[in-house]
């Protein structure tokens, strides 16, 4: 039985919808853990949080992984816990730890649209945020990852 997941605070549930994000497609590249550190960092909505935290949520969200319904239970706790000024954010990081590595891969899309049903993202906010994703990480050739 999988340990159970600490209370989440706002900037919890972001590193966790960043985290799920990067494990979807069992895979953690060293690219999205970089790209979730300097999220962490250097964002004004990490101010003062405990870097700490990450590796404890990191592992509550693997635990919560290989529980049957885990990815549920990871959303619902998520949207319980981010005010709703906060949702669009959590999104947006989600979706810029999806193009971090240059590729998007069906499980990446797949959890980016779990996410996006379960936080209620507008259409039209949804795919401003994934144009705005997508031009932050465009490269100068295709071949440079």
């Amino acid at each position: 039985m999988a340990r159970p997941l600490p209370a989440l605070s706002p900037q919890d549930s972001l590193v966790a919808v960043m985290l799920a994000v990067s494990v979807a497609d069992s895979e953690v590249r060293t690219v999205e853990l970089l790209a979730i550190e300097q999220q962490v960092d250097q964002l004004p909505i990490f101010a003062g949080y405990d870097f700490d935290r990450v590796k404890i949520i990191g592992q509550a969200v693997f635990d919560l992984f290989e529980e049957e319904d885990g990815l549920d239970a990871l959303l619902g706790l998520v949207r319980a816990a981010l005010p709703e000024r906060l949702i669009e954010t959590a999104y947006a990081l989600a979706c810029d730890i999806a193009a971090a590595d240059g590729k998007l891969m069906q499980t990446e899309l797949r959890m980016l649209e779990e996410i996006r049903h379960e936080l209620r993202i507008d259409r039209l906010a949804a795919a401003a945020i994934e144009r705005g994703a997508r031009a932050r990480h465009m490269r100068l050739r295709d071949d440079q990852f």
